[in-house]
């Protein structure tokens, strides 16, 4: 259902220095990168959503909407650990630690970190909590 997800930059080599890690831990790959924008996805696989960050199309600065966030949806919790440290190393913030959410049900864990742009980004999974 969801072509692809783009977020704002107002430093494009700085976004792509804080994405590129991320991105190459989840095993995506640049497909397309120009002087305003790059994405990531898969380039043999067209039906892969892309993620996109880049400079506004209509030359204003970028500005971060209140509630919105992208969710990247793994397989494991220690996947999920390794992203959330990537992403603090990379320039990003926390906005919550690695670790269950009971309130989204008691199997969904997750980790929520800001880019260097402050957009909102989730490393989330549905996992059986160890005993």
């Amino acid at each position: 259902m969801i072509s692809y997800t783009m977020v704002g930059t107002n430093n494009l080599a700085q976004s792509v220095r804080f994405y590129e890690p991320l991105f190459a831990q989840m095993g995506m790959e640049q497909c397309y990168r120009d002087d305003n924008c790059v994405s990531w996805g898969k380039k043999s696989d067209p039906g892969v959503p892309r993620f996109f960050t880049g400079y506004p199309f209509d030359g204003d600065k970028a500005s971060v909407g209140n509630g919105a966030m992208t969710a990247f949806e793994l397989e494991d919790s220690d996947m999920i650990d390794r992203l959330y440290a990537i992403a603090l190393r990379e320039g990003g913030s926390s906005e919550g630690e690695p670790g269950f959410r009971p309130r989204y049900g008691n199997r969904f864990y997750a980790a929520y970190v800001r880019d260097p742009d402050n957009n909102k980004i989730a490393f989330v999974g549905r996992f059986a909590p160890v005993p």
